[in-house]
């Protein structure tokens, strides 16, 4: 894609900002550590006009608990590298899932149920502050469920569900009204990526946990909406007010 690979200074600050405004929000993240500017000169089209001018560069020290995302265990997979993908996996659940039992044969199936519904809480989450990430590929997708990648995100100014962050996104693959979906989608992946280390019991149990993704999603959905809204217990007719209200505001 022609691309160098490089940040320039600008995209760098916005990028360490963003993470510490999530990190404060209550939002699962990496944590920008440092940035150092470079003295290399980094060319960008800016404002994607045409004229292309000369900045400096810069880098983003990043941490995290781990970097392990949906795509670590896809790309093994994929190759058939099942004995190394088995070892990773027993890896990631020692180092980062203490509940799980090492001696559970169940153990992948009870990561899965974990990552689906952290992942539908992290989407939420996402949601509730405005934040459209930008490239929800499987490669970004944390099994950790935190926000590991900063590159074309953005906060939407006023609610509007096909608002797209991504420039290069011309399908609008990735707006922000589509992330639930996306996060579906992702974690079909992963289920495919675990399917040859589960037996036909443990695959069945995996569908029914995907299926209830949507369930899991919606539910901390509409706790956190409520939540803005300072509406207390149960009423029938929460969810119909917050969808009131949204499309309020995107008439508005």
């Amino acid at each position: 894609r022609n691309g160098d690979g490089r940040a320039v200074l600008r995209s760098s600050v916005r990028e360490f900002l963003c993470s510490e405004a999530m990190h404060y929000l209550g939002i699962p993240t990496s944590r920008a550590a440092s940035l150092v500017v470079s003295d290399d000169d980094v060319w960008r089209d800016q404002f994607y006009n045409g004229n292309i001018n000369k900045e400096r560069g810069a880098i983003v020290l990043r941490l995290a608990k781990s970097w392990f995302r949906i795509g670590s265990l896809e790309i093994l997979a994929h190759s058939g590298e099942l004995d190394l993908q088995r070892r990773l996996l027993d890896f990631i659940i020692q180092e980062h899932f203490p509940s799980i039992a090492m001696n559970d044969s169940n153990r992948y199936l009870e990561f899965f149920s974990t990552v689906v519904s952290e992942t539908a809480n992290l989407i939420a989450l996402w949601m509730s502050v405005g934040f459209a990430h930008g490239v929800c590929n499987t490669d970004n997708f944390s099994l950790l469920s935190i926000t590991i990648d900063y590159g074309p995100f953005g906060f939407m100014d006023s609610y509007d569900p096909n608002f797209v962050p991504n420039t290069s996104d011309d399908e609008r693959r990735y707006k922000i009204g589509n992330q639930a979906n996306v996060g579906l989608f992702n974690l079909s992946k992963l289920l495919q990526a675990l399917k040859p280390l589960l037996d036909p019991r443990q695959k069945q149990l995996a569908s029914q946990i995907l299926e209830g993704y949507g369930e899991h999603y919606h539910i901390r959905f509409t706790e956190l909406f409520k939540t803005k809204l300072g509406l207390l217990g149960e009423n029938e007719d929460d969810n119909y007010l917050i969808a009131f209200l949204l499309k309020v505001s995107l008439l508005c």
